[in-house]
């Protein structure tokens, strides 16, 4: 019977890109092989599922912002995942209101 693992919290860490147009997260999850990570995105949140020998590293965060979930880019090196996303135009959904 396998061990079940301790679950935790990993250290999270957000803010905009330079230029304003993306939504940077930084994710501190050492020791995980990146074939088993399990991150999930939606336009305003995502889950995180990272397991290691002992530990599974777990999240729900809320965004502070819509992101463009299909264009967003994640990278895994030295125990730090950074994921970039878009930040979603305001007004992509708008509807146009008519004036009476």
């Amino acid at each position: 019977m396998e061990k079940e693992r301790i679950k935790l919290s990993p250290d999270v860490c957000t803010y905009n890109s330079e230029d304003d147009k993306k939504l940077i997260i930084e994710v501190t999850i050492p020791g995980v092989k990146k074939e088993d990570i399990d991150l999930r995105l939606r336009d305003d949140a995502f889950t995180l599922s990272a397991p290691r020998e002992d530990i599974e590293y777990t999240a729900g965060i809320s965004l502070c912002c819509p992101v463009q979930a299909d264009k967003t880019t994640a990278e895994y090196n030295n125990g730090l995942l950074r994921i970039e996303a878009p930040y979603k135009d305001f007004m992509e959904n708008a509807v146009r209101v008519k004036v009476a």
